[in-house]
C-alpha cells in the first residue's frame, strides 16, 4: 500500500520517474498512420459488416418471429432492429410500414379486463426507449413521430387514497381512460402522455411534456403540464403527399 501511495503521489526522483513512465504506457496506442491505415481501414469495415449480418440475422431468423407471436396483427413492410419488451396479455396491432427503433417496451395490465389493446397506425415510427402502457386501450393513429423515451399510460398505476395502497389494491376503473393520438402527431423525446387524453391530428408535444389535457389538432404544446404555445397554419400542418 506504501509502495502504490508513493507511486501515486509521484514523490521524488524514483516514483515521479516511475509515475511519468506509468503515464507514458497508459497512453501508448498503436500507430495509424501511411502504412497502417489501410489494414485498420480494412478491418473496420470487416468488423462493421460482420456485426450488422449478425444483426440482421438474429431479427430476421429470431427477434421478428419472436415479436409476431406477440402480436394480433402487423400490416406489411414492419421493420424493427431488436426485440422489444412484451408484457402482459392483451392485442398488439401493428400497421404497414411500421418501423421500431431501438427497444421498445408494450405493457398490458389485465386488472380491469382481458384484452387491452395497443394499436400502432400505418407508417408510424417509435423511437427507442418508449414505453406504451394499456389497461384499456392505446390508439396511435397513422404516419406519427414517436421520439426516444416517450411513455404513454392509459392508467393510473395505483389507487389514490393512501390505505388502498397499502393494502396493495388494484387502482380502480375510474382511474382507466383510452389514449387516443390521431394522425401524423410528433411527440418529442422523453414527453409522457397521461390517461384519458385525445391528441388531435398533426398536433406536436415538446420534448419532456408532460401531456393531462386533450390536445386539439395543429397544436403545439410543451411544459409540465403541457399548454398550448402556438398554432400551426395549414402550411406548417399539411402533410406532404
Amino acid at each position: 500500500m506504501k509502495l502504490l501511495l508513493a507511486l501515486r503521489r509521484g514523490e521524488g526522483p524514483l516514483w515521479g520517474a516511475l509515475k511519468n513512465l506509468a503515464r507514458r504506457l497508459l497512453c501508448f496506442h498503436l500507430p495509424v498512420n501511411r502504412v497502417s491505415r489501410p489494414l485498420f481501414a480494412g478491418l473496420y469495415t470487416a468488423h462493421v459488416t460482420v456485426r450488422e449480418l449478425v444483426r440482421w440475422m438474429l431479427r430476421f431468423f429470431y427477434y421478428e418471429p419472436l415479436l409476431r407471436s406477440q402480436c394480433c396483427a402487423v400490416g406489411e413492410g414492419f421493420q424493427m432492429e431488436t426485440l422489444p419488451d412484451v408484457s402482459g396479455s392483451g392485442r398488439l396491432r401493428i400497421g404497414r410500414q411500421v418501423r421500431l427503433s431501438g427497444v421498445s417496451t408494450f405493457s398490458f395490465s389485465n386488472r380491469l379486463g382481458e384484452h387491452p389493446l395497443i394499436v400502432i397506425g400505418d407508417g408510424t415510427f417509435i423511437g427507442h426507449g418508449c414505453a406504451l402502457h394499456a389497461a384499456s386501450s392505446v390508439t396511435i393513429g397513422r404516419h406519427c413521430l414517436i421520439a426516444a423515451g416517450v411513455w404513454i399510460y392509459d392508467f393510473d398505476g395505483h389507487p389514490y387514497d393512501a390505505a388502498a395502497r397499502r393494502r396493495k389494491e388494484p387502482f380502480p376503473a375510474t382511474n382507466c381512460e383510452p389514449v387516443t393520438i390521431g394522425n401524423d402527431v410528433w411527440i418529442g423525446a422523453r414527453a409522457t402522455i397521461l390517461r384519458g387524453v385525445t391528441i388531435g391530428d398533426r398536433a406536436i408535444v415538446g420534448s419532456g411534456a408532460v401531456v393531462t389535457r386533450d390536445v386539439p389538432p395543429d397544436t403545439v404544446v410543451g411544459g409540465n403540464p403541457a399548454r398550448p404555445v402556438r398554432t400551426l397554419s395549414r402550411a406548417d400542418s399539411t402533410p406532404a403527399h
